[in-house]
């Protein structure tokens, strides 16, 4: 290799040529490695440099710093070039057309059941009721006593309860929402306008009709001046709502431990009376147990199961269809999403 002007000027017209003509990011990498690697002419012409006279030798030296940055700066420009065309193969090759259609994955709804709350939810909470929650595992105290449901009552037993083991916990699987009435009364000061939907559990077998466990909605209203009457209209407007326009409602008389004066209520539905739930004015031994003044505010309460109103509101026969959990039944109802 003749170390000069003319030497220097071939290296770098053979590295800008082959830079040229790379194709690829991995050919330009084979040229970097024999144009500007350890052993590249450009490298042993530096290494050259020792043996050339004195004062020739920074002139050299320059031209072959310039050579070897022209070099560089062709590898930077090229590698960039190869890049953006990579890339843009890339988005090409793999580009996909949005208007095919595609395999979509089967979906699932939301079950009726869930379906039913939320829809009485939104209703009541249009009456400026809120929406209270409460665990499932309650304590006896307030899913009996301060409802006050005596120790002798039946509902106490066995065969109606589960308790939690050791019995001396005080603790069951709440047979009623009611006891999310108790701890709103306990933590708010009336007005009190709520409902309270949720699972419940009592020791049922499972059958066309029953459930061990099953889904409840109580709603509840303590304030000033509350009557029946305003009971009677809650429940007329919250019937016509689910069933439809111009069904009514109607009470009769019961017993509770809770209320007084107690009532059974019914709908007229499709020509004939259907039972809905239990209902009535809050007994104030229970004001009183939540620490209202029963001088001042009175109140009413109601419950329902939302299985059994589930299953007259969309002629449904058995209970095995509601809790099964078949996608094919929850899918006739729509999606429902909120």
């Amino acid at each position: 290799m003749s170390l000069d002007n003319a030497g220097i000027e071939q290296i770098k017209a053979d590295a800008l040529s082959a830079i040229k003509a790379s194709q690829s990011l991995d050919e330009l990498r084979e040229v970097r490695i024999a144009h500007v690697g350890d052993r590249s002419p450009i490298a042993r012409a530096n290494q050259g440099l020792a043996e050339i006279e004195i004062e020739k030798r920074a002139a050299m030296g320059k031209l072959i710093g310039t050579a070897r940055a022209n070099i560089n700066q062709a590898f930077d420009d090229k590698e960039k070039e190869l890049t953006a065309l990579r890339d843009s193969r890339a988005l090409s090759n793999e580009r996909v057309d949005v208007t095919l259609a595609s395999n979509r994955n089967p979906r699932g709804a939301l079950h009726p059941l869930t379906l039913l709350t939320n829809e009485i939810s939104d209703l009541f909470v249009g009456m400026g009721y809120t929406v209270q929650e409460g665990p499932e595992l309650e304590a006896s105290w307030l899913n009996f006593d301060a409802l006050n449901i005596a120790e002798d009552h039946p509902a106490r037993t066995m065969q109606d309860t589960f308790f939690i083991e050791p019995l001396s916990s005080g603790l069951v699987m709440r047979t009623h929402t009611s006891p999310v009435q108790i701890r709103t009364m306990l933590e708010n000061n009336p007005p009190i306008y709520v409902i309270c939907p949720g699972r419940t559990y009592r020791a049922d077998e499972l059958d066309a009709t029953h459930t061990p466990v099953f889904n409840q909605v109580e709603g509840l209203v303590v304030d000033k001046g509350i009557t029946m009457a305003h009971l009677k209209g809650t429940l007329d407007h919250f019937a016509s709502k689910i069933f439809g326009p111009g069904v009514t409602t109607r009470i009769r008389p019961s017993f509770f431990p809770f209320t007084e004066p107690s009532a059974e209520v019914d709908f007229f539905y499709n020509g004939r009376w259907v039972e809905w739930g239990g209902c009535g004015m809050v007994n104030r031994k229970v004001l009183q147990a939540a620490g209202i003044d029963t001088d001042i505010y009175t109140g009413f309460a109601f419950g329902m199961g939302l299985e059994r109103t589930l299953m007259v509101k969309y002629g449904i026969t058995d209970m095995h269809d509601i809790v099964e959990g078949d996608v094919r039944f929850s899918r006739q109802f729509g999606s429902g999403g909120r």
